[in-house]
């Protein structure tokens, strides 16, 4: 698989494994293939120590850890979409950063991608909403099970709130339903 002119990879480990999620603002996201990024761990977390008003909690970073494991997508995507995406992650107010990462897919590929990480991250847990989308896009793309239970063991924050951006994916999915209907 590979990028192709105007294209370029994505590597998520967050909410954008959940193809609905990503779709809402970047619709050239196709589904490369499932990956592991190696010596790194997800960790949940604020921007300066400022919770999410999206999420109303932690939001996914990945941190350099030797031994650990990541498991995401390798989303591919026309570079038209890079500026929403990079605008979804908060690269204009510098809470994620570009990274560049490569990532190993079951079939023994390795895959240069573009990912994120979060700048001056304090540690907080995520919303159960939050985990939620993170565990359905996990179950959709078929994650490894022991690492799909290790995100369902995630604790929360307990955010009973409202979370429109739910709302939005919650309507995505549904329309979709409709449309396979």
């Amino acid at each position: 698989m590979e990028p192709g002119a105007g294209c370029f990879l994505y590597y998520a480990y967050g909410s954008n494994l959940l193809r609905e999620r990503l779709l809402l603002n970047n619709p050239s996201a196709v589904f490369g293939a499932v990956a592991r990024l190696q010596d790194y761990k997800l960790e949940f977390g604020h921007h300066q120590g400022r919770t999410s008003s999206v999420w109303h909690g932690g939001a996914a970073t990945i941190v350099q850890s030797p031994g650990d494991e990541v498991w995401g997508i390798v989303w591919k995507m026309n570079t038209s979409n890079l500026s929403s995406l990079d605008k979804q992650e908060g690269v204009g107010g510098g809470i994620y950063v570009p990274i560049e990462v490569s990532v190993h897919t079951p079939e023994g590929k390795v895959l240069t991608c573009r990912s994120y990480q979060m700048k001056d991250c304090v540690c907080g847990p995520p919303s159960p909403q939050y985990k939620q989308v993170i565990c359905m896009g996990a179950k959709q793309n078929g994650l490894p099970a022991d690492y799909q239970k290790k995100l369902e063991a995630i604790e929360t924050n307990n955010y009973a709130g409202p979370v429109p951006i739910m709302e939005e994916i919650e309507a995505a999915i549904k329309a979709k339903e409709v449309h396979f209907a």
